[in-house]
């Protein structure tokens, strides 16, 4: 009897482990989305400091984009070469069309604006107004259709509110300074190389840079939304890499050969901070960023991606404050403010459109309980692939 107990127990024990480890799988499974994104707004928010030391230092953005996508392209060709050989499907026309100007809109027009705005403003400002791009990005997917609206629904409705509280955010940023926060960090004036403190910027500087972000957030936003449909018929995210990051780099260099005509030191890079920023931003924002917003877009849509920008938002006014001494305006945290608050209307919505279309996934083998088993698979496949681009 007694043993009989004892190996009732064990068996208890060794069942209550398999469960335990099968809802920490199941938790993690549902986390690494999440978890995906949050690693990813990190790196970025590095990369926004190190480039603007590098701007700072005089580095041009032009050769910086090329750099930064040639370094991309030698460290995840190899890798793309190697594990996507069993998935990597023929290549057409009209998939190296799409890469072609997926690589013209991201790693071309989007981060040379981008950097001009960050030389005529600050790392803080160009981070904020990137905010802008969930919104932006729920536009374009709408009007592609990737994206549904309803006006009567309440989730439609919060991410069109959403998106008009992000402009309206934007809008305050660049127009309002109002009074200087007074960090305890920035009242020295202590410096050094990277350390120094940012000078006061114009108005007509920071219309200027807004309008340059603004744009590049639009060639970002088609870049994702090209990116979702291209890997619905090219489902190798290393490979995809790869291709945008060679291209960007050939496309990148013929703008850069015409804009810094004449200028040949502005190719010279030395083992200094521009030498770190075009390792860091090729490796990772450029490498690994593409890589992982690919996996987790195929997941959860391009909105989802976007939506955690505010995080590498804050870490960059954290960092700048402390090494650039940057000076933090009123106006622009309750702009920055404003642009969070309609950026979580938008994922709110976005949300809720998610778990919607979960139930109806889940519903479909009940409804569909007498249909042949090849019919179900097939109609579950194609409500599973448009819930994934939604």
């Amino acid at each position: 009897m007694n043993v009989n107990v004892y190996r009732s127990g064990i068996k208890t024990r060794e069942l209550e482990m398999k469960i335990t480890k099968e809802s920490l799988g199941l938790v993690f499974l549902k986390a690494k989305p999440f978890l995906a994104v949050v690693f990813l707004q990190a790196g970025l928010a590095g990369m926004d400091i190190i480039s603007k030391a590098a701007l700072n230092e005089g580095m041009s953005n032009y050769v910086f984009v090329v750099y930064r996508h040639a370094v991309a392209t030698l460290v995840i060709a190899p890798f793309a070469f190697i594990l996507d050989k069993k998935v990597r499907p023929k290549m057409t026309i009209s998939t190296f069309l799409k890469i072609m100007l997926m690589s013209l809109l991201e790693p071309v027009i989007d981060q040379n604006l981008y950097f001009l705005g960050m030389k005529y403003t600050t790392a803080t400002f160009a981070a904020a107004m990137a905010n802008v791009l969930p919104a932006i990005t729920f536009v374009m997917a709408w009007c592609f259709r990737l994206e549904k609206v309803e006006l009567m629904s309440v989730r439609s409705q919060a991410k069109i509110l959403g998106t008009l509280a992000t402009i309206a955010g934007a809008m305050i940023m660049t127009l309002v300074s109002g009074p200087n926060l007074d960090l305890p960090w920035t009242r020295s004036g202590h410096t050094h190389d990277l350390h120094r403190v940012q000078p006061q910027i114009s108005i007509q500087h920071t219309i200027k840079g807004a309008l340059l972000i603004t744009i590049g957030c639009f060639s970002w936003a088609g870049f994702m939304i090209l990116q979702a449909v291209t890997l619905r018929t090219y489902p190798a995210e290393l490979s995809l890499t790869a291709w945008i990051c060679l291209l960007g780099t050939a496309e990148g260099a013929a703008v850069a050969l015409v804009a810094e005509k004449g200028n040949a030191a502005a190719w010279a890079i030395k083992w200094d901070t521009s030498f770190l920023a075009a390792v860091y931003s090729g490796i990772f924002c450029s490498g690994i960023a593409y890589y992982v917003q690919g996996v987790v877009m195929k997941e959860r849509g391009p909105v989802f991606v976007t939506a955690f920008s505010p995080l590498g938002m804050i870490i960059v006014a954290v960092l700048s404050s402390i090494i650039f001494s940057e000076k933090m305006y009123l106006g622009r945290v309750v702009g920055a403010g404003v642009i969070v608050m309609g950026l979580y209307f938008v994922v709110w919505g976005k949300q809720k459109d998610y778990k919607s279309s979960s139930m109806e996934v889940e519903e479909i083998p009940v409804k569909l309980s007498d249909a042949s088993k090849s019919k179900l698979e097939v109609f579950t496949t194609n409500v599973d692939t448009d819930e994934r681009l939604v």
